[in-house]
């Protein structure tokens, strides 16, 4: 009698759950040897500061609150004072154009020229009429003079007087007609050459040789960089607090600058929709200035207690705001949340540090 191989079906079933079994356990074993469970476990600590930076007290900064004024600052723009646009008076094609966006030009320079070949053509046509008629004109004059002689002389009528008179005036008035009309014509011609009306810069340009300038539509945009001023939409409450010819912050982001103003003009009307005034602050030229801007007018407001640091000593995570703040020669974080800011290099601190805390004025 043959002897057949064969598993038990309990044999089977314990081979089934181990393999599954041991890949289980393979995985759980790398999961914490990733996580850093073999690895030695040090409990986290503050670090004790530097010893230099301890010592070094213009390192440290203790924080004490002041009563300072509150300051409202307002969005603005830069606006020029001083600013044109520059049109044609007639229709004509445009035959050379001077200056580009961003040149400076001066009060009286040609900025661009209009064809004017039949203006020119129509001045000398006056001029050629006027020559004509001075000629009649002195024709008449001499009759008119022999006609007064020859009747104080009893020779000729009072009506031969009369007709070279009328003949005379007539051909006067031509003269008078001519010349205006020839006056017209360098008049018109003079639109064909277009000059700047003050000094300025370019602004941009609007026309090409070549294009068909019509009367009113611009050509070229100039302004006065000397005119810049700052004006901005101020909410009425604080609008009313000020006074023509006071003096208050200007703040130039883009520049990293505050500069003096003096309110220039407040209009003496609401905009119903956002209620508030515009206000136009007068500023010093400044290189680098364009129209256009961001500015920040700093208004004057109410006076409370602040805590005010240097805004190089908060350290930015995301959308956290913190400091080293120094306790026992120990240095640790100390998130804070950051208000309104008073310079371009100090903040206003909301919460976050108390008086007498110090902190550490870099970020090291």
């Amino acid at each position: 009698m043959t002897a057949q191989n064969s598993k038990s079906p309990s044999s089977t079933k314990k081979t089934s759950w181990l393999i599954p079994s041991l890949a289980l356990i393979i995985l759980l074993l790398m999961v914490a040897w990733l996580a850093g469970f073999f690895n030695e476990q040090v409990a986290p600590a503050t670090l004790p500061i530097q010893a230099k930076s301890v010592i070094d007290k213009e390192n440290i900064l203790t924080v004490q609150s002041k009563v300072t004024q509150n300051i409202e600052g307002v969005a603005a723009s830069l606006v020029a004072k001083q600013s044109t646009t520059i049109s044609s008076r007639m229709l004509a094609r445009v035959a050379k154009v001077y200056v580009r966006a961003g040149d400076e030009v001066k009060q009286g320079d040609i900025l661009i020229e209009l064809e004017k070949s039949d203006l020119l053509a129509k001045v000398k046509e006056a001029e050629q009429q006027i020559s004509s008629i001075n000629a009649r004109v002195e024709e008449a004059q001499a009759n008119f003079n022999r006609a007064k002689e020859l009747y104080h002389k009893k020779i000729a009528s009072a009506f031969d007087l009369d007709k070279a008179k009328a003949n005379f005036d007539s051909i006067s008035a031509e003269l008078t007609a001519a010349e205006q009309s020839k006056a017209q014509a360098e008049t018109t011609l003079s639109y064909a050459t277009i000059k700047s009306p003050i000094s300025g810069k370019v602004v941009d340009r609007f026309t090409e040789p070549g294009n068909t300038a019509q009367p009113g539509t611009k050509l070229l945009t100039l302004y006065n960089p000397v005119s810049l001023r700052v004006e901005a939409q101020v909410r009425e409450a604080s609008a009313l607090t000020l006074k023509p010819g006071q003096t208050i912050n200007v703040e130039l982001l883009s520049l990293m600058k505050v500069l003096q103003g003096k309110v220039e003009e407040i209009v003496p009307a609401a905009n119903t929709g956002s209620r508030s005034f515009l206000v136009k602050v007068s500023i010093d030229y400044q290189q680098g200035l364009l129209p256009g801007m961001y500015a920040r007018m700093l208004i004057p407001a109410d006076f409370s207690k602040k805590i005010i640091i240097p805004k190089a000593s908060i350290t930015r995570i995301g959308q956290l705001d913190f400091v080293w703040l120094l306790e026992n020669g120990v240095k640790q974080k100390r998130f804070i949340r950051v208000g309104n800011q008073v310079s371009i290099n100090q903040v206003n601190v909301i919460s976050g540090l108390s008086d007498g805390d110090t902190i550490l004025l870099n970020k090291a």
